[in-house]
């Protein structure tokens, strides 16, 4: 039997993965601040960052961790303190899942480890020079959990995330907050939008980062679509489909680094995932969410 231990059950990704765990075939145990899925799942209300992991891991005795748990309210994760707290607490986790007999671990890190010059960037060969307090935390516990595990011959992998949009995403990020304006026939302020970005669906991540886990794959693997869009031609994919509100390009400052592509061969051939980048299809999955949660 597969038992997982989910963390970050109630967030962004979490939530998106425990559909694909179920569809693997992992029992899941799902760590979060409340109930908020109907899939068979069995909830745990515990905080990490107050109390010691043992006593979980050693009541769920998982064989697998995907570890997703994290602070990331938008405008604040970047410098809060509590990236440090959750460094401290991901090493608490992963000690305590490798002294129960864990067999494979899997942890959510992000595409602010890169050193972002424009370009595309690929988990072997690009400089890993992160420039905010965010990236270099989660660089850190990776450095430390890959050393770790190298020295173990321990199995674990780090899912590095890019540019994600879909349900229950934060409502003051991008796509989200441009959805919500125009929604509501208001004006969406937004900067040019000539700078490219990859970007990928939750629900596309979430399938890859459960392949990931359910993979001997090992290292950081780029979660990511491999394709790099402008920001303007989303923003403008949106404004067809909602039909009403008005967007204001240019109406705030614009990103000075022109293109962020992941290199995405890793998830591809290793993984055997093809990223999915039907951005068309999935915007409208995704506005229609926020129409029925909105109202």
């Amino acid at each position: 039997m597969k038992r997982v231990l989910l963390t970050g059950a109630t967030g962004f990704i979490g939530r998106a993965c425990i559909e694909p765990l179920l569809a693997r075939g992992f029992e899941v145990h799902a760590v979060g601040n409340a109930r908020q899925h109907d899939a068979p799942v069995t909830w745990h209300r515990f905080d990490l960052l107050a109390r010691e992991p043992a006593a979980l891991v050693s009541a769920v005795a998982p064989t697998h961790l995907l570890h997703l748990a994290w602070y990331a309210a938008p405008g604040k994760y970047w410098t809060s303190p509590l990236n440090l707290a959750w460094v401290r607490a991901s090493l608490a986790l992963y000690e305590a899942f490798v002294a129960a007999g864990g067999s494979r671990a899997v942890m959510g890190g992000t595409a602010a480890e890169y050193e972002w010059t424009s370009g595309t960037f690929d988990e072997r060969t690009s400089s890993l020079r992160p420039a905010t307090y965010y990236g270099t935390c989660k660089h850190a516990l990776e450095q430390i959990i890959a050393a770790d595990a190298k020295a173990r011959s321990f199995s674990s992998a780090w899912a590095r995330f890019f540019f994600l949009y879909g349900p229950h995403e934060y409502p003051e990020r991008l796509i989200a907050s441009v959805i919500r304006e125009l929604l509501q026939d208001k004006t969406a302020r937004c900067s040019p939008g000539t700078q490219q970005r990859d970007f990928i669906h939750v629900a596309d991540a979430a399938v890859a980062t459960v392949a990931l886990l359910d993979s001997s794959v090992t290292g950081p693997v780029n979660i990511a679509s491999g394709h790099a869009v402008t920001v303007k031609s989303l923003v403008e994919l949106i404004a067809a489909q909602i039909g009403k509100g008005h967007v204001d390009l240019g109406a705030l400052p614009g990103d000075p680094i022109p293109v962020i592509r992941a290199a995405t061969h890793r998830l591809r051939d290793e993984v055997g995932f093809s990223p999915e980048f039907d951005h068309e299809r999935r915007l409208r999955e995704t506005i229609a969410w926020w129409r029925e949660h909105m109202a």
